[in-house]
Formats: C-alpha cells, sequence, structure tokens
C-alpha cells in the first residue's frame, strides 16, 4: 500500500507563509539545499522539517512561490514509478507531469485522478 511521504504547500507570499507555518505548528523551514535547475529558482523552493522523523509519520513538505492556482499536493511513496504512471490513463486519470528526476532526492511525476485532483508520485533515491 502506498503512503503519502512528502507535501508541498503553494504560497502567494513566500515569506509570509513560512512565518504562518512556523508561528503556529512550530516547523522548521528554510530554503532547499537540493540541488535546483536554475529555471525553477524564482519558485524561492523552501524546506520544511514538520518534526522528528519517526516510522509510521511524515516529517518533510516543500514551500514555494505559487506559480498557478495549485492546491497543496501530497506526495505517495511508489516502489516502482513506471509501473503506476502505466495504470494511470487504465484508469481514467491522466499524467500532468511527466516523470523526471530532481538530484538526491529521487523520481517524481503528478498525476490527475478521475475527480481532476492533482496528487505526486515519488520513488527516492534513498530506497
Amino acid at each position: 500500500m502506498a503512503n503519502i511521504a512528502y507535501f508541498q504547500i503553494p504560497a502567494d507570499n513566500v515569506d509570509r507563509a513560512k512565518h504562518f507555518y512556523h508561528s503556529l505548528l512550530g516547523w522548521k523551514i528554510e530554503p532547499t539545499k537540493t540541488p535546483m535547475d536554475p529555471a525553477v529558482a524564482p519558485m524561492q523552493y523552501q524546506d520544511i522539517v514538520t518534526g522528528k522523523a519517526e516510522e509510521g509519520t511524515m516529517n518533510m513538505g516543500g514551500l514555494y512561490k505559487r506559480q498557478m492556482s495549485k492546491p497543496i499536493i501530497n506526495f505517495v511513496m511508489v516502489d516502482d514509478l513506471d509501473k503506476v504512471l502505466a495504470k494511470v490513463e487504465k484508469l481514467g486519470g491522466k499524467t500532468i507531469v511527466p516523470k523526471n528526476e530532481i538530484k538526491t532526492v529521487g523520481l517524481i511525476a503528478i498525476i490527475q485522478d478521475t475527480e481532476g485532483n492533482a496528487i505526486g508520485l515519488w520513488k527516492p533515491t534513498m530506497k
């Protein structure tokens, strides 16, 4: 069974959102150290740590400058990204961001379900 492993929060004002989530929930939010393509630099990507890593819990996410009117995106960790992507259209969904690699993170893709909801798929490099 695939588990939700990561989330992303779009923000119109990254600094305001950082302050909100840090003040409200105590989350540690810092500029990402993950190497990014220069084309995504305007996103002002931030890494979020929501607490101590514990088995059975999700403790990491991302915050970024909103690029489109997109909701929070949850990422499901999968063992075989290609296998899951091959099923998407057969089941009535579609791939909206094709498989791509983020160095030190892994392979990701974003799909749309039959109801129009976006969900991310993630195959970590460390797994």
